[in-house]
């Protein structure tokens, strides 16, 4: 899938959309468990918006020196890729569970699909960011703003992004954030003040996902509006 073009199925699959306010990860991680295996032919792709209370979370291939000091902030072990991040109020997280057989694309599409609505987001927003071949995520002058970790099962896409808005940054620094020593973590608040509530950046990455991935969005939902 090349920079501007949409998947074959563009206009045909709905999407729901549903914000889950402000809920502990990892109920959310075994809610995504749970309809990534049961789900069939015919469910539909969701995404999910959330904030989560403050928790760092390790991949699949996450190694363990990278948590330099978690301190009183829990760790969970996940199944997603990558390495550790942290999650933390104030922080917006957009769990796509997608059919990737359906639609017709494979993880990599997927990644640059993510990287491109964020992207397109922060542009709109009078942010320019970019995507690295070398690193997923998305940058602002050298510093990341949204990280990415996917986890494909059964032929389904489950975990996310997370994108900085305007949150407590020193639990970063109690990390190498994506296995990356030295990496500098930033936030929206911090490249525009204010920045946009949180209700609208939900409704606008929603908007942007949808012309991303071509979807019809019909969740009764104010990010569908």
């Amino acid at each position: 899938m090349t920079a501007a073009a949409r998947p074959a199925h563009s206009g045909a699959e709905p999407l729901a959309v549903t914000d889950l306010g402000i809920r502990p990860y990892e109920p959310v991680w075994a809610e995504m468990r749970t309809l990534t295996d049961s789900r069939d032919a015919h469910t539909p792709d969701q995404l999910w918006l959330v904030e989560h209370p403050p928790v760092f979370t390790q991949g699949q291939a996450g190694k363990p020196e990278h948590l330099l000091l978690p301190g009183d902030i829990p760790v969970v072990q996940t199944d997603r890729g990558g390495q550790v991040t942290y999650h933390g109020p104030g922080q917006l997280v957009a769990y796509p569970l997608l059919d990737l057989r359906r639609l017709g694309i494979g993880v990599r599409d997927l990644v640059t699909a993510l990287e491109q609505t964020l992207v397109a987001l922060l542009d709109e927003y009078g942010v320019e960011a970019y995507a690295r071949a070398d690193a997923p995520g998305v940058y602002v002058e050298g510093d990341k703003i949204a990280s990415l970790g996917l986890r494909v099962r059964r032929g389904c896409s489950f975990h996310g992004l997370a994108l900085n808005v305007a949150m407590d940054m020193e639990p970063f620094g109690r990390i190498n954030p994506c296995g990356y020593q030295g990496l500098n973590m930033t936030q929206l608040i911090d490249r525009m003040s204010p920045a946009p509530p949180l209700s609208q950046i939900k409704a606008d990455l929603t908007r942007h996902f949808v012309q991303k991935l071509g979807y019809s969005c019909t969740m009764p939902s104010p990010a569908c509006e």
